[in-house]
């Protein structure tokens, strides 16, 4: 079975350890973007994973497609052209300090691309799964257009469409976002949301819930995710919940609804001490996509995914190297991470 992915593949520079911007003198350099994270994991599991996008020709933009072939993931369709890279420059939060993100992702090659730069016929040919967030179309109109199209030629080619909704308010306004992924989300099979994304984006949220104070209502989350499926007529629904105690330590567990069945199923809850949170909710849609295509029951799909994100938040950088039977073994035990004699 093969997945692909489309997005934008960034240089990320951050301070080393927890340094922050003012006092750093050198940064660390690596590569990530929320497809591409996805797309590492599933070519970790051994799955066939492609990731498409449009880099630059020049030397950074080989040593971007090299940091995804490192892994196995097919870079075969990625175009070439355009003068620039995106950056994020990201400051690692801890305790009660929050992390800090920032953008330099204008001009971009993807940013500026063109329809006419993807053949998505070619694409899909022989395509299973096809996944994208809500990132991507945030970048410009025009790359709304080609999220557009490939959404179309997935559905001619019969392939599977997740979405994770992912808002970025430094991207685009609530408005901007609800009017595109209303019109996008159309296509979509299976959606991924968080405890503010389908509120940001749609208007839709969990009563009685406060992230911030610990306090997960199960009840509403059925809601949102009924509400997102009837909107909108996903087969899936996931929605991870993260309880921030703070930059250091989360409450992590998700849900997942099969409109089909009328199930609702609630994974463990993970304690996590993090490392790096960057590419967590990747890591989740990356362990979901690879339970549902590998036949795992709804609750043993969210088990997989939630089990998988909680390793990634132990691992530095945007990408998620561990293997399925690392996930398994966690899923499988008591969620403390101890091993089990």
């Amino acid at each position: 079975m093969k997945i692909v992915t489309f997005g934008e593949l960034m240089i990320r520079l951050q301070p080393y350890n927890y340094e922050r911007f003012v006092q750093a003198d050198h940064l660390e350099f690596s590569f990530g973007g929320g497809e591409a994270n996805v797309a590492v994991s599933l070519a970790n599991y051994g799955m066939d994973a492609a990731f498409v996008t449009k880099l630059p020709a020049h030397a950074i933009g080989q040593a971007a497609v090299n940091s995804l072939r490192r892994y196995g993931v097919d870079t075969s369709m990625i175009v070439r052209g355009g003068d620039r890279i995106g950056i994020y420059f990201n400051e690692k939060g801890a305790s009660q300090r929050g992390s800090v993100c920032i953008y330099d992702r204008a001009h971009s090659a993807i940013q500026e691309a063109t329809t006419a730069d993807f053949d998505w016929d070619k694409i899909f040919d022989g395509v299973d799964w096809f996944h994208f967030t809500g990132i991507t179309p945030a970048l410009g109109p025009n790359v709304v257009d080609i999220c557009r199209e490939a959404c179309q030629a997935a559905k001619a080619h019969g392939v599977k469409i997740s979405c994770d909704l992912n808002y970025r308010g430094k991207l685009w306004t609530r408005e901007q976002a609800r009017d595109a992924m209303t019109e996008l989300c159309q296509y979509v099979d299976v959606c991924i949301s968080n405890e503010e994304d389908a509120k940001d984006v749609f208007g839709i949220e969990a009563e009685a819930t406060d992230i911030y104070a610990g306090e997960i209502n199960h009840e509403g989350y059925k809601s949102v995710a009924k509400q997102l499926a009837d909107k909108f007529g996903f087969e899936k629904v996931a929605i991870t919940l993260r309880e921030s105690h703070s930059a250091s330590d989360n409450g992590w567990s998700a849900m997942l609804f099969d409109a089909k069945s009328g199930e609702y199923c609630f994974s463990k809850k993970y304690e996590l001490r993090i490392i790096d949170r960057v590419g967590g909710g990747d890591s989740f849609g990356g362990g979901l996509i690879y339970a549902l295509l590998n036949g795992k029951s709804t609750q043993e799909a969210v088990e997989f995914a939630v089990a998988a994100s909680a390793l990634k938040h132990t691992i530095e950088g945007d990408y998620n190297m561990v293997t399925v039977s690392e996930v398994e073994k966690l899923a499988g035990g008591d969620g403390s991470g101890r091993i089990q004699r």
